[in-house]
């Protein structure tokens, strides 16, 4: 007797598309590097946790300081979006949105809880207005310090030696050696 294979219902369908939505996005490289590093305290292990972002694929220049673990989330393999120079300082609690790439030049510094996005929505209808995802890379050029607090949204580059205030919102490009702060960030002085 003929064995008759079945297809798949309506139901067993939604089911695995949800499964494979729910699952696709496990990073077990990324829970793995949070883990080990998370037994860290902060301001410890500061060359450490550099060697362990470099081993788990990201690519971190020498003499990085990382004072602890930035979160970092994404669709897709999100190791390969993150580009960070050399002599940078990341402090601590930082939030790298990686559905885009992001990438820190040399001898950059960011604050505590410096949030760098590169995803966000177009405005949608009425009954739903955060409409379709739209993504745009991050770029912080040699030499910029982000302060503490500050968000800095898709799209946009910070010149290098230019200054972002602690707690400014930057909309737009920061041209270079420039001082920008508030919400959303202006030009506040340009910088010898």
């Amino acid at each position: 007797m003929k064995k008759i294979a079945h297809e798949p219902t309506g139901l067993t369908t939604k089911i695995r598309t949800v499964i494979r939505e729910e699952i696709s996005e496990f990073h077990p490289c990324m829970i793995l590097v949070r883990s080990i590093t998370g037994i860290i305290p902060s301001y410890a292990g500061i060359r450490l946790r550099r060697h362990i972002l470099k081993l788990a694929g990201i690519d971190i220049g020498r003499g990085t300081i990382v004072m602890g673990t930035p979160h970092m989330h994404g669709l897709g393999d999100i190791r390969r979006r993150l580009h960070i120079g050399c002599d940078v300082v990341i402090n601590v609690n930082c939030f790298f949105d990686l559905n885009a790439s992001i990438t820190i030049g040399d001898h950059a510094a960011l604050g505590h809880e410096v949030m760098l996005m590169t995803s966000s929505h177009h405005i949608g209808g009425r009954e739903h207005r955060a409409g379709q995802l739209s993504i745009a890379p991050v770029t912080i050029e040699d030499g910029a310090w982000i302060g503490a607090r500050s968000t800095v949204l898709p799209g946009v580059t910070i010149g290098a030696g230019s200054v972002v205030a602690a707690g400014a919102m930057v909309t737009k490009d920061v041209p270079p050696h420039t001082l920008v702060g508030g919400v959303p960030a202006r030009v506040i002085r340009v910088i010898d």
